[in-house]
């Protein structure tokens, strides 16, 4: 890990550099001062996707979901319990995709819910179906 760090603002978008020794210590946004990390997951859209995506220098795990599917209901409580778990180190992201439909296209989301692990930019691995909060830390650290 280098000595500074691109992180993504999760309220106004604002990409922030700061020292890797200061992910624990509550950063705060330069440019809205806000919170850096806020222990939920982010709510990505077609338009915040490839920011958060390519500019962070933090993986981000992406829950494809969709507000009728019953798998993805049950398993968001486990989702989020693992973003509080796991940030700062690790940024936990989901998208519906009923309302932003070119995003489920453009990854080729054919079955939900579908979690996609993204390193420097790139999908490096994915998972279909709803898994309990253990099993998706395990299957997390296991890639990471």
């Amino acid at each position: 890990m280098s000595d500074h760090l691109h992180v993504v603002c999760p309220h106004c978008d604002a990409v922030n550099r700061l020292p890797a020794a200061r992910l624990d210590e509550r950063p705060t946004c330069g440019q809205c001062r806000n919170a850096l990390f806020t222990g939920q997951p982010l709510e990505l859209t077609a338009s915040n996707f490839d920011r958060h995506v390519k500019r962070s220098d933090l993986p981000v795990v992406v829950d494809f979901w969709a507000p009728w599917c019953a798998p993805c209901r049950s398993m968001a409580p486990a989702f989020a319990s693992a973003a509080s778990e796991l940030e700062p180190g690790i940024r936990l992201a989901k998208v519906d995709t009923e309302s932003q439909q070119q995003l489920a296209t453009r990854f080729t989301i054919r079955s939900i819910p579908t979690l996609a692990i993204f390193s420097s930019g790139r999908e490096i691995i994915r998972q279909s179906g709803a898994i309990d909060a253990p099993a998706l830390q395990r299957w997390i650290r296991a890639h990471l």
